[in-house]
C-alpha cells in the first residue's frame, strides 16, 4: 500500500500540493505517478484535498491537523484501516510528482527482503551525488555500511574527506520510506530524539534508539518541490516528457 501524506499548509510554499503540474494538482500528479504499483491512499488534513482525491478517483483519509510529520499522519491513516501487522506501507511524499516508478518499486522489494528483521524499522533509498551537490544543506546526505544500512544522515557534507578529495563519493537520501504496519507503529511510538531535533531529520530517531534503516541504491532525477524555484526547475526538466 502506498500512502501519500498531504498537509495543505507549507511554510515555504503555500498550498504547494495544489499547484498545477502539467494539468493536474501536484498531489494528484504524484498519486497517478505511482498508482500502477499498488493501492494508493492520500492522508490529509484538508477537506479540499479529500474532495479533490474523490474527483480524480483516489481514496483519501482525513487525519489530524496536529501531526508534526508525514510519518505520524500515515500512521494514523494506517491504524484506521483493517490491515495485517506485516502489510507493507510505502510513504511517498506529495511533493514528488516526478518520482520514478522504479525507485518506489526498489523500496518495496527491499522492504520484502528485511520485513522479518525485528530490529529494522525503516527502509529507504539513496543515490550517488556530486561533491558540489553534497555541499547543499537542503540535500540530505547518508553514509551506508557494507550491509546496505544507514549509519547516519546529515545536512552536512558527509563523510568528510580528510585528504580533500573532490572526487569522493557522496550519497543523497531520497525521502521515500518503507515500513510494515508493525514497524511503522513502533517507530511512531518512539519519542523524538536528540539527533533528530538537531538535524531536523526524523529518520535519525530510529538510529538514536538502536534500530536499523535498510537502504537501497537507485537512479533518480526526481526531487521534492519545496519552493517556487524548485517548481520552475522541475517543469523545465520534466515538462516536455
Amino acid at each position: 500500500m502506498i500512502i501519500i501524506p498531504a498537509r495543505l499548509n507549507s511554510s515555504r510554499f503555500a498550498n504547494k500540493i495544489l499547484v498545477d503540474i502539467l494539468g493536474l494538482p501536484m498531489v494528484i500528479r504524484t498519486a497517478k505517478q505511482v498508482s500502477s504499483l499498488d493501492r494508493v491512499i492520500i492522508a490529509t488534513d484538508s477537506h479540499e484535498v479529500i474532495e479533490l482525491a474523490k474527483k480524480h478517483g483516489f481514496e483519501a483519509i482525513m487525519t489530524s491537523i496536529e501531526h508534526n510529520s508525514g510519518t505520524d499522519r500515515i500512521n494514523e491513516a494506517v491504524n484506521s484501516l483493517n490491515l495485517s501487522e506485516d502489510e507493507i506501507i510505502i510513504n511517498v511524499q506529495a511533493d514528488e510528482p516526478f518520482i520514478e516508478v522504479d525507485v518506489v518499486k526498489s523500496v518495496i522489494n527491499r522492504v520484502k527482503e528485511v520485513k522479518n528483521c525485528s530490529n529494522t524499522l525503516i527502509t529507504s533509498c539513496y543515490k550517488e551525488v556530486s561533491s558540489e551537490n553534497a555541499d547543499n544543506p537542503n540535500l540530505v546526505k547518508v553514509v551506508i555500511n557494507n550491509l546496505e544500512e544507514a549509519i547516519y544522515f546529515s545536512r552536512s557534507k558527509i563523510p568528510y574527506h580528510r585528504d580533500h578529495n573532490e572526487n569522493g563519493t557522496y550519497f543523497g537520501h531520497l525521502g521515500i520510506y518503507g515500513f510494515t504496519k508493525k514497524s511503522l507503529n513502533k517507530f511512531c511510538s518512539l519519542n523524538p530524539s536528540k539527533l533528530e531535533n538537531i538535524e531536523k531529520l526524523e529518520q535519525l530517531r530510529a538510529i538514536d534508539n538502536g534500530f536499523k534503516i535498510a537502504m537501497v541504491k537507485v537512479e533518480s532525477k526526481s526531487f521534492g518541490i519545496d519552493t517556487q524555484d524548485d517548481l520552475n526547475r522541475a517543469l523545465k526538466i520534466f515538462g516536455d516528457k
